[in-house]
């Protein structure tokens, strides 16, 4: 069993509030769970700063491939939204023989 994560920082775009963030954040979070329904997805991060945040993605797969192919997918389909600045992402694998 393999586990992916993946932690995206992401800039926003025109947002002066975290109200406004909000409305941002929340529909790319649904985004994500209605194309990828295997994953796990949270606001993980830069909670109390209105133009940053921090998108934190779990999947597990049988393969450690098919985790970074999923984990890739929804790098790209964050990183194409026009009002949002992809400005890190990292991705870890995890294995369950690993100690």
């Amino acid at each position: 069993m393999y586990v992916g994560a993946l932690s995206l920082d992401i800039l926003l775009g025109d947002v002066r509030s975290l109200k406004q963030k909000r409305s941002v954040v929340r529909p790319l979070v649904a985004e994500l769970k209605r194309r990828f329904p295997a994953i796990a997805v949270a606001e993980t991060g830069h909670l109390d700063l209105h133009r940053r945040a921090q998108i934190g993605i779990a999947v597990v797969s049988a393969t450690a491939g098919n985790c970074g192919e999923v984990l890739d997918a929804c790098e790209r389909a964050v990183a194409f939204h026009p009002e949002i600045e992809l400005l890190s992402a990292r991705q870890r694998l995890f294995h369950d023989e690993d100690e």
